[in-house]
């Protein structure tokens, strides 16, 4: 059936492009449903992919403002040759502290903190830093979670109650504890208020630039994701605050954004009805009612 092809080759795009294979379509048996569970408000934001792609550079573009993230990716990665790759992982971690179970996401803790313990450096002006630096970590921590609930709110749920949006933030500083961060904001208002206090410490200069260059004309991973990528690095740039998208000297035009909100609202709305009336939703489903059974 067309459809059926349709959706197909849909979630086959949406598995190349967080690095699987397209193949495994059996969700696998879990002892617990994780830190948070499918009531969770961080399980709504967390589960619409075309928001948490967009989110997700957003949030890169954010952290790249501050020294000590910044230095961290250009003296530590290969961020030239490999920036898919770090959106790869950052998506695989997102998921695995947000659904997997307890025992999984916890390893994905402890492995990102062993690798934070071995990231330091010293700054341009002499400064040092270290990626488990937990005013780092916190800074980290509010622009990607920040990014991933604007995105959520304006793509997905504009509605999504003012009570919901602080218990989303709350869920998440859990995650960021755990990581290493301390004084971590749990609510709008401390979100704001950080953001306020932290702004005086950024800078932008030629390796943010170079940096943002990389993220935002890496390749898309196959010809048919091309418009799709544009599209959302687009909306990625326009979903930044003001005064952050000041900083980085972007400047899309009005009909430029129009089209990237017209564009990816309509992306979003695509992807939706792909991944969830997927085969292998439809085989997670069956899983669940069995072991429910069972």
């Amino acid at each position: 059936m067309p459809t059926a092809r349709l959706r197909h080759a849909i979630v086959l795009q949406v598995r190349r492009l967080m690095g699987g294979t397209g193949d495994d379509t059996l969700e696998r048996t879990r002892p617990d449903t994780g830190f948070f569970g499918p009531d969770s408000a961080c399980w709504k934001v967390h589960g619409d992919f075309a928001c948490m792609m967009v989110g997700g550079v957003t949030a890169l573009l954010m952290q790249m403002l501050h020294p000590g993230a910044l230095a961290g990716v250009w003296d530590h990665s290969n961020f030239r040759e490999d920036m898919d790759g770090r959106l790869k992982r950052t998506a695989r971690f997102i998921a695995g502290t947000t659904y997997g179970a307890r025992a999984e996401a916890q390893g994905h803790i402890d492995h990102v903190r062993m690798i934070h313990s071995k990231v330091s450096g010293t700054l341009p002006d002499g400064t040092p830093y270290s990626a488990d630096d937990p005013d780092l970590l916190t800074w980290v921590h509010v622009a990607e979670v920040s990014s991933f609930l604007a995105a959520y709110l304006r793509y997905k749920d504009p509605g999504f109650p003012p009570a919901e949006q602080d218990r989303y933030f709350r869920e998440t500083a859990e995650i960021a504890r755990k990581l290493g961060a301390t004084e971590v904001p749990e609510s709008r208002a401390e979100v704001a208020a950080y953001f306020e206090a932290v702004r005086p410490m950024l800078r932008y200069d030629h390796r943010t630039r170079e940096v943002a260059r990389a993220l935002l004309t890496q390749p898309a991973p196959t010809p048919a994701a091309g418009p799709a990528l544009a599209l959302m690095f687009d909306a990625a740039r326009d979903l930044l605050p003001d005064w952050a998208a000041r900083m980085h000297g972007f400047r899309l035009s009005p009909p430029r954004r129009a089209a990237a909100r017209l564009g990816l609202t309509a992306l979003g709305r695509t992807l939706r009805w792909a991944l969830v009336n997927s085969a292998e939703v439809r085989a997670r489903r069956r899983a669940a009612e069995l072991s429910v059974a069972a």
